[in-house]
């Protein structure tokens, strides 16, 4: 089912767009260098192969997994002679590029500067790692996204009715189709893989259900909609398991939601928003951990990032928990909405330009820097709200240390010692 050619290629609208490098490649023969980044099953070798089979090229493929140095020292040397002598272009296809180490891309770098080839390297891992910085920037980087839905179901029934698949040779019900789509997450082949092997369990003239799906991918049909009831009960119940400290029910649902196709970095977000929300400064690294298990969602990807996450979760779930912060910035906006935002104290205004000190900006401002302990007796809210403690910190986890230093910070700022 490899498209043969742009118009039958699924998804990657942003690359087949006219004027696109990928265009100019097919379209006008034009010699260009492509590193292709993108997750499994995006499509990155259906471009390479497309990319040769429309144009007059020679194509060779080498993949980084098993072929070395002199694999690609031999490639280039009959691309070169190709050339020389036929006038003919060859496009050198390299998988996993970012398998080879320094050594082995650098011997790329004559063919690519002198375009003895059109070199096109794929890889899942990030080039900017990855990739020697010489034979990136001599190349054009194009980012591949996972299929959406859509995509999915079009590479699926494509495969059903189509002479180089299934030829109509089975029926695929409704809800093995929603499964077989959240099974693949974004993977194309994942999903061409599935089909086929459920196609097998089905048999000639079967039928594809959800129970045959699950035993020929050995995979249960988890019940859960993105768009409806499930998506919220079940992110509910995660949420509500981490702020109970059950890191064992929390596992359970993130566990559900991945095997169920939910999108990793909404779950990466909703962390992100507990660790402040509901463990706040009881364990301030509470957020740093959320926040690096959502970067390593972007930068990894599933399935490695699903431990990044459960990481997240079981720090989250074990933390000392304090909604403090929450209740204090609602307090302030609370305030704010009512109206009680009043003029800036007039020795905190802005005194940096001419005319300030005429209207009395600045004067009688004290400079905490010039004070013991960096804290000195000043107002500084305006009068409608000035005495409004906002923040009232618990006595749990390290909540309880930043407790007493804003009692001893509220103190003498209040004139106290």
């Amino acid at each position: 089912m490899r498209p043969r050619g742009l118009d039958e290629v699924v998804g990657q609208g942003h690359l087949l767009g006219p004027g696109t490098p990928i265009r100019q490649l097919v379209d006008r023969d034009v010699p260009m260098s492509l590193v292709l980044w993108g997750p499994p099953g995006t499509g990155k070798t259906t471009l390479a192969y497309v990319v040769s089979g429309a144009t007059s090229r020679r194509f060779v493929e080498i993949s980084a997994v098993s072929d070395g140095v002199k694999q690609v020292r031999a490639a280039i040397e009959l691309a070169r002679r190709e050339l020389g002598t036929a006038g003919r272009q060859t496009v050198l296809f390299i998988d996993e590029v970012h398998r080879f180490n320094k050594a082995q891309q650098d011997a790329l770098l004559p063919a690519v500067e002198n375009r003895w080839v059109s070199f096109i390297g794929a890889t899942t891992e990030n080039p900017f790692f990855s990739v020697i910085s010489p034979l990136l920037s001599r190349s054009l980087l194009l980012t591949l996204e996972p299929l959406g839905e859509d995509d999915l179901r079009e590479v699926i029934r494509r495969a059903l009715a189509d002479e180089r698949g299934l030829a109509g040779a089975v029926t695929l019900e409704t809800a093995a189709e929603d499964h077989l789509v959240r099974l693949a997450g974004g993977d194309g082949r994942r999903a061409l893989t599935y089909l086929e092997a459920a196609a097998l369990v089905a048999g000639e003239g079967g039928v594809i259900d959800p129970a045959a799906l699950e035993r020929a991918v050995d995979r249960a049909a988890v019940r859960y909609d993105r768009e409806g009831d499930q998506h919220y009960d079940v992110i509910s119940a995660f949420i509500k398991s981490i702020r109970g400290s059950d890191a064992d029910a929390a596992l359970h649902y993130l566990a559900r939601m991945l095997e169920a196709g939910e999108d990793a970095r909404f779950i990466a977000r909703r962390l992100i928003v507990h660790a402040s929300e509901d463990v706040g400064m009881a364990d301030p690294t509470a957020l740093q951990t959320a926040i690096a298990a959502a970067h390593a969602v972007e930068f990894v990807g599933l399935p490695e990032a699903r431990i990044n996450l459960a990481q997240a979760v079981i720090h989250l779930s074990l933390a000392p928990k304090s909604n403090a912060v929450v209740t204090a910035v609602d307090a302030a906006i609370g305030d704010v909405r009512k109206g009680l935002a009043g003029p800036v104290p007039a020795h905190l205004r802005d005194a940096h330009y001419t005319g300030a000190a005429r209207v009395g900006h600045g004067q009688g401002y004290k400079y905490a820097h010039d004070h013991p302990g960096g804290v000195v007796a000043q107002r500084y809210a305006p009068d409608t709200v000035h005495g409004r403690e906002y923040y009232r910190p618990t006595r749990h986890g390290a909540e309880a240390r930043f407790s007493d230093v804003l009692d001893r910070i509220r103190t003498v700022l209040r004139g106290g010692r």
